[in-house]
């Protein structure tokens, strides 16, 4: 039986990443771990989420022998890839970063926005990514406390007022010396699911990059292909950290067609 893909976050915004690699990985099953226990990571000190991620994934990779083992979330690896690679060093990591360097080939106007959690956005890391890849334009760092908390809540089919988006989104769009803000980058997996909410809402077109496709494509590089489908009729499973998922969120998780595993 072929070894699975873990895909890791912490809730539910890493199935927008979930969708994307199974179309490129239709031969391999899927573990999807949401650390609904730890939801949201906004609110923890820098030293005890890392210590969180690095316990997880010790039990995790143990459980799983996973192929690849694919951190679905900006906050998790800008804050502890460096240490998940140090400490597991027999895994294969994929992690997610800001798509900084995408943004800043594809802009026009040279004005960039980051939509982050507050976390993403004092990370070094992402500091870095500005200096080697964006240099020459206007970057706008943008921490949301809120977005992936209403994320979560509008996947389940809860009403998100108008207002409370648009506030949260509000200082992406800037414009200096007769140029705006033309890219938006969504650095946390969770904002995707709302990507039609703020096209409504944005004051002006611009283009919101989803980092979904590209974190599954470099998974894609780095899992050997396998010549057939799944072996087995096994569904992917899921695992919540809570192991008590709400109703909303099981029945969600179940229609991406993930069996879920206590």
């Amino acid at each position: 039986m072929s070894r699975p893909v873990l895909l890791f976050d912490s809730g539910i915004g890493g199935l927008t990443v979930l969708r994307e690699a199974r179309v490129l990985m239709p031969e391999r099953s899927f573990v999807y771990v949401a650390d609904d226990a730890g939801f949201p990571y906004g609110g923890w000190e820098e030293e005890a989420l890392k210590a969180r991620l690095l316990s997880l994934f010790k039990d995790l990779l143990h459980r799983f022998d996973p192929e690849v083992a694919v951190v679905a979330c900006n906050t998790a690896f800008t804050l502890a890839g460096a240490d998940l690679r140090a400490a597991f060093p027999g895994t294969v990591f994929v992690g997610t970063v800001p798509a900084i360097k995408p943004a800043a080939e594809r802009t026009r106007s040279g004005l960039i926005s980051v939509l982050a959690t507050p976390g993403t956005v004092k990370r070094a890391y992402t500091r870095d990514l500005i200096q080697s890849f964006a240099s020459q334009c206007h970057v706008q760092l943008v921490g949301s406390p809120k977005l992936a908390s209403m994320a979560e809540a509008y996947i389940r089919g809860e009403t998100l007022p108008d207002e409370d988006v648009r506030a949260e989104i509000s200082g992406c769009f800037q414009e200096r010396e007769g140029k705006r803000t033309d890219i938006v980058v969504l650095a946390c997996t969770h904002y995707p699911f709302l990507v039609n909410v703020f096209r409504r809402l944005a004051p002006w077109p611009v283009d919101w990059l989803d980092p979904a496709e590209a974190i599954a494509r470099q998974a894609r590089r780095l899992v050997p292909a396998l010549d057939r489908l799944k072996a087995d009729s096994r569904p992917d499973r899921v695992v919540f950290t809570s192991d008590a998922p709400d109703f909303a969120t099981r029945r969600l998780v179940q229609g991406f067609g993930l069996s879920p595993l206590v």
